[in-house]
């Protein structure tokens, strides 16, 4: 068996960089008393409740209903507990697909759910603004409230 021989190869140093031209090295730094503050965003305060937001609510009141944890509820729906608690908080919008799952999950029919969602936005609303526009009926929410 022969020797392999190792042969130093010369190490030749690497280009330096240099900055670009008008780059971060060649501008001048400003001072803090330079910097203005950024001014606050200005948002408008929200009472209406979003579909997702009354979704999460009540999946959330059913899965705590039955003593369930969000894994264990997550792994029947087949989805992440990370993805549940996301729409659990209102964070996240499932797909209608989701929401059968989810609703499939807990034992509750879809139909009976999107009901649920339902009613809660409509009470939701009547407490928020009880001059909201629609029916001016005292009379309980019989319809069906589909969300786009």
């Amino acid at each position: 068996m022969s020797e392999h021989s190792s042969v130093e190869t010369p190490r030749t140093e690497a280009p330096r960089l240099r900055a670009i031209p008008g780059g971060r090295d060649e501008r001048p730094r400003r001072t803090d008393s330079e910097i203005r503050p950024m001014a606050p965003v200005q948002t408008r305060p929200r009472t209406e409740l979003l579909w997702r937001e009354a979704l999460g609510r009540r999946l959330r009141i059913l899965r705590r209903e039955q003593g369930e944890t969000l894994a264990e509820t997550a792994e029947r729906a087949g989805v992440s507990p990370q993805y549940l608690s996301e729409v659990e908080r209102g964070l996240k919008e499932p797909s209608s697909e989701m929401v059968a799952a989810m609703a499939g999950a807990l034992g509750t029919p879809l139909g009976g759910l999107v009901h649920q969602v339902a009613d809660d936005l409509v009470r939701h609303s009547r407490i928020a603004a009880p001059r909201a526009i629609g029916p001016r009926t005292h009379a309980p929410y019989n319809g069906l409230l589909l969300a786009a």
